[in-house]
């Protein structure tokens, strides 16, 4: 089976076109806001795993952690040095969401899934055209 094919870049692509829907929203309830941001720990955790599809069936490489995955994408071009430095960001984020809940955090962190929105849909566009 071809890899963009599988069940896991399909479930991608559905998963970033529902955050990508929640992104275009203008100003978000609290409940909207805590929506996004579960839209985005979704759509993180399925894209760094395609990440890591990625990287075993088209480049032989073996990458158990998303970090691993994000630096090993940009050792073979699919991220630039900036990207990378926004995605492990976003690893940090995405850490941050699942280990802590704040109010100020959150209204950070939905700030920023504007900004990472963009670059999920980036990086799926580049394993899918690769």
């Amino acid at each position: 089976m071809e890899l963009m094919d599988s069940k896991r870049f399909q479930g991608a692509a559905r998963a970033l076109a529902r955050l990508h829907e929640a992104v275009s929203k203008d100003n978000l309830s609290e409940i909207e806001r805590d929506g996004l941001i579960q839209r985005f720990e979704f759509c993180f955790e399925i894209m760094w795993k395609c990440g890591k599809d990625y990287l075993y069936d088209r480049e032989g490489l073996d990458a158990a952690s998303p970090k691993k995955v994000i630096r090993s994408l940009r050792d073979v071009g699919i991220f630039s040095d900036e990207e990378t430095e926004q995605a492990l960001k976003m690893v940090d984020d995405r850490n941050l969401t699942a280990h802590t809940y704040d109010e100020d955090m959150a209204k950070e962190l939905a700030e920023r899934i504007y900004v990472y929105e963009a670059l999920l849909q980036d990086w799926y566009k580049k394993m899918v055209n690769a």
